[in-house]
Formats: structure tokens, sequence, C-alpha cells
């Protein structure tokens, strides 16, 4: 496996071309426009929808971190909004804060709270209402969705692409899942940009846990893998995506990018990011 420091020229390029213009990824609860600070200035940082907080938690934060110089991308869950009138005052106010971008979502509520049963629906109606933002992002899953099978995945990203700027994909720890991802979508005529979704610094004991609770078949090979940490919510360590980045730059993959999933672990992410830039430069 290449890694940013083996010596070759290549590889470093790679890496580097990756971490370039990284999104970050973080919850909308209590204290993360604080932590916000030790993001760089003027990154792209999407807000994730929560069910138990609602909509309104993920539009507030993605105010102030607009008001902050942040590009913010609020994720808009479509089975926690009730009709066109909620999804149009939403949307009215992330114009009005000068949020540009949006990510659309099916959400995790089991029942949809009003009229949008999935992210495509949801999709349509912002493009019915006259609201569509400049750019508008939408999920995708290399590892496959615990809920929904894998040809109706692939069949919703195909129905999606005619409504959508670029694709983020779900937590994966496999390079090889992703780049086999891509090269599908593009043998299937989806030619959306992808950016590959990665975990930043963030304590292993707890990624596996979200691992777990969101589904990723991958997480008992991460498990597997990593059986110190695993083993023993004691004597915990943090996950560190060198490895997959570099994994996934030598897989030769077309992406647009990197998302990583910080999880709120804000400050050693970025540490590690600015470390990882040093040895790929």
């Amino acid at each position: 496996m290449a890694t940013p420091d083996d010596g070759s020229d290549d590889a470093r390029s790679a890496v580097a071309s990756l971490l370039a213009h990284p999104r970050f990824e973080v919850a909308p609860v209590a204290g993360v426009l604080e932590a916000a600070a030790d993001l760089p200035a003027g990154a792209t940082v999407a807000v994730t929808a929560s069910p138990s907080r609602g909509p309104a938690a993920t539009i507030e934060v993605a105010e102030g971190l607009a008001a902050r110089g942040f590009a913010a991308v609020p994720h808009l869950a479509a089975r926690s909004l009730r009709d066109r009138g909620e999804l149009a005052d939403h949307l009215d106010r992330l114009a009005g804060a000068g949020v540009a971008e949006v990510f659309v979502v099916g959400g995790d509520a089991r029942e949809p709270a009003g009229e949008f049963a999935d992210g495509l629906e949801l999709l349509r109606a912002v493009e019915d209402l006259g609201r569509r933002p400049p750019r508008v992002g939408v999920p995708s899953y290399p590892d496959g969705h615990h809920r929904i099978a894998t040809d109706v995945l692939w069949a919703d990203l195909a129905a999606k692409r005619a409504h959508a700027d670029y694709t983020v994909t779900q937590l994966c720890f496999d390079a090889d899942l992703v780049s086999g991802f891509v090269a599908e979508a593009r043998d299937r005529g989806i030619d959306l940009p992808v950016v590959a979704g990665v975990p930043g610094v963030v304590d292993t004991a707890r990624l596996l846990r979200i691992s777990v609770r969101i589904g990723v078949a991958d997480a008992v090979r991460f498990a597997r893998s990593h059986r110190a940490t695993a083993g023993s919510l004691l004597r915990p360590g943090r996950h560190r995506p060198d490895e997959l980045v570099a994994a996934l730059a030598a897989g030769g993959a077309d992406l647009a990018g990197l998302h990583l999933y910080t999880f709120n672990q804000i400050e050693p992410t970025v540490r590690w990011l600015s470390q990882a830039r040093r040895t790929a430069a």
C-alpha cells in the first residue's frame, strides 16, 4: 500500500491532492459552534440532521457557521419535515443566511413526519418550490445500507443524478469498496462527482459503536483489525485515517475529495490534517 511517507513522489502527490480541500461534518449539539473555531478558515462544514433535535437545530448551527465565515452545508432530512411549507421556510432562512448548499438525505426517523418519505421526494419538492440552492449533495453507500437493498440504492442514486451536484459516501473503512463503487457508478452512467466519506481522528470504541448503530457491515472487519482497542473500553485508542486516505489515493478512483466525519472531535481531526499535509508535501 502506498503511504504518504513511503518515498514515492506519486504517492505523496496523490495524498496531498485528496487532503487539499476536505469537507468536515459536525452534529448540531451544544458547543459545536465554539468547537468550530478549530476548523480552517472558510472550511466547508456539513451539519447533520438529528431526529431527536429536529430540523431547526441543524438550520440554527448552519446559520451560526455561515456567520463565522464557513461554507455551511446543512442536511435536510426528508422524513423529519412536515410539508412543503416547512421546507420553504427552512430554505428561505438558509438563503437569507448566505448558505448556498444543502445535503439531502432520507433521514433516520422510522416514520415520516409528513409528506416526504425519502430523499428523492424532497429533492423534487425543493425544485418545485423554485428554491433550489446553487449546490445540492446526496449520500451513497459503497458498503451497502442495513435497511435498503443494493439494487434499490443504485436505482435511487441514478434517479437523484438529475437533481444533485455530487454524492458523499457513507462511512466506510475499505478503500477497495469505495473504488469499486466509483467504478460501478461510472459503468451505470452515474457521473456525479464522488466525495469519499472518511472518519477523522475518533476514539476507536466510539467509532465502532457508531458504525454498528448505522449498520456499516465493514465495522466487523475493522474491529478484527483493531482487536486491542475493540476488545477493551478501559484502554481505548484513537482511529487515525492515514492508512485509509493513503489507500484511497493509491487506488486511482475518480474521487472529488474527502469528507471527514469528525463526530464533533474537531480539534484532533484538524491537527491530524495539518500533520498529514506536511508529510505529503
